[in-house]
């Protein structure tokens, strides 16, 4: 069982000053000498990777779409292990899920965790009105409403009438009110919040100031509390073995280009034998020696001069033209293209695949991926099911011939075959995909991977 107090930040919909209300409370929270345990509900790298950054500990995922409930109660027990406080920052709106009855919504997950929601308001042109949103939001399903932070409030009038309207018309209570900050404090870019920089720290710093003096972080821990009781369960089905000079050793790139990775993606190799080890495009130094490769997402675009001049590049040719296992999602599987195009300006990349992946001005791919393997992989088996996510600028153009090892039922992955979209392109061991995968819903994943891997070893 876990007891540990649990707020969940919501909004009205996408927009609603949610994650900058969420960063503003945890780093205050933690400012305050409280551990917390941050959690973004859905398939979020950027945002997780603020929220981490904010609590001085890493973010949980926590996805409805990916896992069934009990994997989901042993991810909030995992993450929040040791923790004060936990905060989820929902995603959209509180009630918008996969259909018309919010399946997999951010009310759903709160329900599950017995957490009540704390609801960051847009006011922007709406006085009264609020006071309609706010009771039809708390009337609408079985979800607790702790209470309301008012979000972009223009001025002491404008936040008044607000406050008296909720007051009157309903029995929620009123947390806070934010006035829009200007300038934002945080970078953004084409997919939201950027990657934390070097201005991150005084931008976290500046939310928090904002939040003690503008929200009562004392109400916000007082709802936390009243939370019930969870029975957890272990996210894990065995203990994680112990490294051996036998051990398949998978290198992840992760570097300014490459940081797109679950956590429990790097420790699912980890649970299966393999021995991860952090690798950069962009290192002087030679790699160590390793066995196979793992290329998450990231931003490659905004570093494609960088990425394009890199000697390591002429490595991934060779341990792909050597047969080792190479696993590429996303951003991993623009460098391993022939090119990136931008604005008309090509940047060479690896040449592995006989493909260009252009750069775009709005999404290509956004949302979850359902696919079937329709050929075996090292990574994947034919017939399969597998869920994903992807969220992409970028579309492929094929210059030849590939391989492709999933059809999708829902995405747009690499383009059109003569069924439909696919995707999990193969040349020797080397895959590609557009979909992004969570380990522990995709079980088999980690295993081949090692055991590729291992195999190979052996051969060398």
């Amino acid at each position: 069982m876990t007891n540990i107090p649990r707020l969940v930040i919501s909004g009205t919909a996408g927009s609603s000053g949610k994650t900058l209300l969420a960063l503003g409370i945890i780093r205050a929270l933690s400012r305050r000498g409280l551990v917390v345990a941050p959690f973004k509900k859905g398939p979020d790298y950027i945002d997780a990777a603020w929220l981490g950054l904010a609590a001085g500990r890493a973010c949980v995922n926590l996805d409805p779409f990916f896992s069934d409930e009990r994997q989901l109660l042993a991810l909030f027990a995992e993450g929040s292990e040791n923790a004060d406080v936990a905060i989820i920052e929902g995603n959209r709106g509180l009630y918008d899920g996969r259909d018309a009855v919010g399946t997999c919504s951010t009310a759903a997950l709160a329900r599950l965790l017995d957490a009540p929601v704390l609801l960051s308001l847009n006011c922007t042109k709406m006085t009264r009105t609020a006071a309609a949103v706010v009771a039809g939001i708390a009337s609408f399903e079985p979800v607790r409403i702790a209470g309301v932070v008012l979000s972009q409030v223009h001025g002491a009038r404008h936040e008044a009438v607000v406050r008296e309207s909720i007051s009157h018309y309903t029995e929620i209570p009123i947390f806070g009110a934010l006035a829009r900050l200007r300038p934002n404090p945080l970078p953004e870019r084409h997919m939201g919040l950027a990657a934390a920089d070097s201005a991150a720290g005084s931008g976290l710093e500046l939310l928090a100031d904002t939040v003690e003096r503008n929200v009562d972080l004392d109400a916000v821990l007082s709802a936390a509390r009243k939370s019930s009781p969870l029975c957890v369960f272990s996210l894990w089905d065995a203990p994680r073995p112990a490294i051996s000079a036998n051990s398949p050793c998978i290198g992840y790139v992760e570097d300014e280009a490459l940081w797109f990775y679950y956590p429990e993606n790097i420790e699912a190799l980890r649970r299966a034998g393999a021995e991860p080890v952090r690798l950069s495009l962009f290192d002087a130094a030679p790699w160590p020696e390793i066995d196979g490769l793992y290329l998450g997402g990231g931003f490659p675009e905004l570093l494609a001069e960088r990425v394009s001049t890199s000697p390591k590049l002429a490595v991934l040719r060779q341990l792909s033209e050597a047969g080792m296992p190479v696993y590429a999602e996303c951003g991993g599987f623009m460098i391993l293209c022939e090119s990136i195009v931008i604005d008309g300006k090509v940047w060479p990349m690896a040449g592995i695949f006989p493909a260009q992946a252009e750069f775009c001005r709005t999404p290509q791919g956004l949302g979850y991926v359902e696919a079937r393997g329709v050929r075996e992989s090292p990574f994947h088996p034919a017939g399969v099911t597998l869920r994903g996510h992807e969220f992409h600028y970028s579309r492929c153009r094929l210059t030849g011939e590939v391989t492709a090892t999933l059809e999708l039922s829902t995405g747009t992955g690499m383009g059109q075959k003569e069924k439909g979209a696919c995707d999990g392109i193969l040349v020797r061991n080397t895959f590609a995909s557009y979909m992004h995968l969570f380990a522990p819903s995709v079980p088999h994943w980690a295993k081949r991977f090692a055991a590729a891997c291992g195999a190979f070893r052996q051969k060398g």
